[in-house]
C-alpha cells in the first residue's frame, strides 16, 4: 500500500525546521515518502531575513522520495497556510500525514502513522491517528481517545472532511449539546476558553477546531502509548510552563494492532489528572509572583484549619 505523503508547515524559524527534518529523515520509511512543504510569506520587513534563510534551507532538502516545495507569496498566516495546505494534499492523495516545524520525531514516527492510516482506514469512528502523547506513566502501547490532536498526526480525507472552519458554529453546537464540561476534560483544560478566543479573534488556532470537530462528530483518534513526536517550540498564551509537556522519544516501534474503537476511559482519567496538576502547579506559580495574593490564600487556609 501507498505510503501516506507528509506535509510540512514552515515560517520563520530556520534552526527548528533543521531539527524537524534532520529527525524525520532519520525514519525508515523518509525514502519512500514524498514531503511538500508549504512556506509561509513574511508578515513584516523584520521577518523578512528569517523566511529567505528558511527558503534557502528547504531548498537543499534530500534524502526523500520527492520534495515539492510550495513558497506562500504573501503571508497566510499558520491556520489558513496549514487547512489549505492540508485541503490540497489529502484531496489528491486521500490521506496524509502533517507536522509543523517545531516537531521533532522519533525514527520510528512514519511507521506509525502509516500502519496506523491503513489499520483503521475503513473504521468511520476513528478520524486521525496521532504521534505526541503526555508525558504519563503506564499508559495502554496504544489506545483511543475522542477528539483529535494537532503534534505530529495523520488522517485521511474521509476525516479531514469533517473539519469546520468556522469556530462559532462549534462553538454553538458544543454549548447546545452541553458538551463544554467534557470538551475541557471536566473542566481541566481550558479548550472552550480557547475556541471562544478563536471565535472572537484572539487566537489564529486551526487545532482547536479541528478538535472540536472531531469531538462533535464523536470521533476517535489513536495515540501510541509513548510519545512519538517532541515539541521544541513555544506553547502560547494557555501554556506558561512548557517543560510540563516534555518527553522521552520512544526508542523502538510502537505496533499498530486492531482494538476496539472506543475511548479508553482511564487513559481519559490520567490525562484529566494530568491537566488539573498543571492547573495546579500554573495557580501556584502565578501566585509565587503576588506575594500579597500567596499570603492571603495561606492566611485563609489556616483559619480554615482551625476553625
Amino acid at each position: 500500500m501507498a505510503l501516506a505523503p507528509i506535509v510540512l508547515f514552515t515560517y520563520n524559524r530556520p534552526w527548528h525546521l533543521m531539527q524537524t527534518v534532520s529527525a524525520l529523515l532519520k525514519n525508515s520509511l523518509a525514502s519512500e515518502s514524498e514531503i511538500f512543504i508549504f512556506s509561509d510569506g513574511p508578515k513584516n520587513e523584520n521577518d523578512e531575513p528569517k523566511v529567505a534563510e528558511v527558503r534557502k534551507y528547504i531548498k537543499t532538502i534530500k534524502g526523500f522520495k520527492k520534495v515539492e516545495i510550495i513558497e506562500r507569496d504573501k503571508n497566510w498566516g499558520l491556520a489558513n497556510n496549514i487547512i489549505d495546505g492540508i485541503t490540497k494534499v489529502v484531496n489528491q492523495y486521500g490521506k496524509v500525514i502533517v507536522l509543523e516545524d517545531d516537531l521533532v520525531t522519533s525514527p520510528y514516527f512514519l511507521k506509525f502513522m502509516n500502519d496506523g492510516l491503513n489499520m483503521y482506514e475503513e473504521e468511520e469512528k476513528v478520524i486521525s491517528v496521532h504521534g505526541y502523547v503526555y508525558p504519563i506513566k503506564g499508559l495502554p502501547e496504544i489506545f483511543f481517545l475522542r477528539g483529535a490532536d494537532c503534534w505530529g498526526w495523520a488522517t485521511w480525507k474521509r476525516g479531514w472532511d469533517l473539519f469546520e472552519k468556522d469556530g462559532k458554529k462549534l462553538l454553538d453546537e458544543l454549548e447546545k449539546r452541553k458538551l463544554t464540561k467534557l470538551f475541557d476534560f471536566n473542566g481541566a483544560y481550558p479548550y472552550t476558553k480557547m475556541l471562544k478566543d478563536q471565535v472572537e479573534g484572539k487566537v489564529d488556532s486551526w487545532a482547536i477546531r479541528w478538535y472540536a470537530s472531531a469531538f462533535i462528530h464523536e470521533k476517535l483518534t489513536l495515540y501510541p502509548g509513548i510519545s512519538l513526536v517532541k515539541h521544541i517550540g513555544d506553547l502560547g498564551t494557555h501554556v506558561k510552563d512548557s517543560s510540563l509537556f516534555d518527553v522521552e522519544l520512544s526508542e523502538k516501534p510502537i505496533f499498530v494492532k486492531r482494538i476496539p474503537p472506543i475511548e479508553d476511559p482511564e487513559v481519559r482519567k490520567k490525562i484529566e489528572d494530568f491537566f488539573f496538576m498543571i492547573k495546579r502547579k500554573r495557580k501556584m506559580s502565578d501566585l509565587s509572583r503576588q506575594p500579597g495574593k500567596l499570603i492571603k490564600r495561606f492566611l485563609s487556609r489556616f483559619i480554615e484549619l482551625w476553625k
